[in-house]
């Protein structure tokens, strides 16, 4: 249970107290949500006693109907709650509890977190962006996710000016998506990695590789060398094992030469998926060949 609760305290989720009362967990959705909603009261009311999802109307002049509607599922109170209180609201406010989260934060974690407060931003099927929205957490509070996520998948998120943790890099957003799509609940399918479109690769194309790297015959060489696309397919079956190998020689600035070469048909079909599964372009998926 602390998994999905970590998603959902960092999420949408709340713990509330009235004076002299026990404190109650509760979160809120969006009506289009109310799928998303059902979903998460299910899997929580295993552990805690809550009350199905309610239908709410919020009255708010901020909108152009003049309400909200949304649904909220809240709880009684429980032993297990006031234990999470005292973790989360150490003195009466919401405080990201660093050991907590180090300890029970896991792939489920991040796409509960995900479907409650993140966004993807795709134009015409290519990843732009990837937002998980932390505006309300303090700037030390930031840090340590950006940090945390660093250490325990490999993402390299920054925080934009309005304190969110941003994430820009195709790749990345690709190992992101593949990491939580398991745990993404069909009411959410929209935050699912899309499907793209195979667009054809041209006759004679620019190839960028490292600078130390140098060839002599380039086509010659680099059509050698996609021989080697099948064992990146076959790493890729294991994202988290392709994305760490994919990561590590990334690290620092790579000045690059170009090559124009003639890419041979039979290695264009799987150029192509490897560029759609991976988020990497096609001198970065030949520059991993070449470092096999």
């Amino acid at each position: 249970m602390n998994d999905m609760m970590c998603g959902k305290l960092l999420g949408d989720g709340c713990l509330t107290k009235q004076p002299g009362r026990k404190p109650r967990f509760q979160f809120t959705h969006a009506l289009t949500d109310k799928g998303w909603s059902e979903h998460c009261f299910e899997e929580l009311s295993e552990f805690y006693p809550l009350s199905p999802p309610k239908y709410k109307k919020v009255i708010d002049l901020r909108v152009g109907q003049g309400f909200t509607e949304c649904y909220v599922v809240q709880s009684r109170t429980s032993q297990e709650l006031s234990t999470l209180y005292e973790i989360w609201y150490p003195h009466g406010k919401k405080e990201l509890p660093f050991a907590y989260i180090e300890q029970h934060f896991t792939e489920r974690s991040l796409a509960w977190w995900y479907q409650d407060d993140g966004h993807l931003n795709q134009r015409n099927g290519v990843l732009k962006k990837l937002i998980l929205s932390t505006d309300s957490f303090s700037t030390t509070e930031n840090q340590f996710l950006t940090d945390f996520l660093d250490r325990k998948f490999g993402f390299k998120f920054s925080i934009d000016a309005q304190n969110r943790l941003i994430l820009y890099d195709q790749f990345q957003i690709t190992y992101f998506l593949k990491l939580v799509t398991p745990y993404i609940h069909d009411s959410m399918a929209r935050k699912k990695l899309p499907p793209r479109n195979m667009k054809s690769i041209a006759k004679r194309s620019t190839i960028y590789l490292p600078a130390d790297l140098i060839l002599q015959k380039p086509t010659f060489e680099i059509n050698d060398q996609y021989k080697k696309l099948a064992i990146l397919q076959e790493l890729l079956q294991d994202h988290t094992i392709f994305f760490k190998i994919a990561s590590s020689k990334k690290n620092g600035t790579i000045h690059t030469k170009p090559y124009q070469i003639e890419i041979k048909e039979r290695y264009k079909d799987q150029l192509i998926r490897l560029k759609l599964e991976t988020g990497l372009n096609i001198s970065q998926i030949t520059t991993h060949c070449f470092l096999i």
